[in-house]
């Protein structure tokens, strides 16, 4: 993996990346709501508001992925103090509290008609809750700090510690009692939804994935820019 730690290379790989990345996410976010909006019924139980799924789960999804990337790469920095690493790590932060945003303001849209409450302190809810308060310390504490490499140290340290988390959100539907259903697709005996509803479903995780990765990238590339620049004008300081 050191190979990977030279800028020039990583942002090599990173640029023949992205053109996939958008071409895949613009196609299967496409053809993911065509098919949510469109060709999959509506639920016995919840008729149309069933829909809000095809948004509300991937996002859910994405958050978790999302922390785990920014953990990953954070771990990275402070063991191998790799900067691609850390640069990734933040460039991750801001998607993933989007991704955890989304999914916090479609799960209330979806918990008013099946729930009768905006918001309720459930443990899958509460946990994704902190999820977000996570990715917001964690892009605060970055530049919490006048020296930029205690900001991130400070930061990857939080990331790493918060990462207990994740696993939390995953198995607290089936550790605690909660309102939220428990997992319906990911599971050892196969998927519990049918596939006029699991293909959507499918398309827009792909989607999100891909446009995750896109959006990453162009942030990496602003902040190796942004790195480049302040290099140059320290040195032309110091000079």
């Amino acid at each position: 993996m050191h190979r990977f730690a030279n800028p020039t290379r990583y942002l090599k790989i990173c640029l023949a990346i992205q053109p996939w990345a958008m071409w895949i996410a613009l196609l299967c976010l496409g053809a993911g709501l065509f098919f949510a909006l469109f060709n999959s019924p509506p639920d016995y139980q919840q008729s149309e508001t069933v829909r809000i799924m095809y948004v509300h789960v991937p996002a859910a999804w994405m958050a978790m992925f999302c922390y785990s990337v920014m953990a990953g790469a954070s771990a990275v920095a402070l063991i191998w103090r790799h900067m691609v690493a850390d640069i990734t790590a933040k460039a991750t932060a801001p998607i993933g509290a989007a991704f955890t945003l989304l999914a916090l303001v479609t799960g209330s849209l979806w918990g008013k008609p099946m729930w009768g409450a905006w918001w309720v302190w459930d443990a899958r809810l509460t946990s994704v809750l902190i999820l977000f308060f996570l990715y917001l310390g964690y892009i605060v504490l970055r530049d919490a700090f006048d020296d930029p490499s205690r900001g991130a140290r400070s930061a990857a340290i939080l990331a790493v510690v918060g990462a207990v988390n994740v696993p939390i959100i995953k198995f607290s539907v089936d550790w605690w009692n909660t309102l939220h259903q428990p997992a319906s697709v990911v599971k050892m005996d196969g998927p519990a939804i049918h596939s006029s509803m699991l293909t959507p479903l499918l398309l827009m995780a792909v989607g999100y994935s891909a446009l995750f990765v896109w959006i990453m990238i162009i942030r990496i590339r602003a902040e190796m820019n942004a790195t480049k620049l302040r290099t140059q004008r320290i040195r032309q300081a110091e000079a």
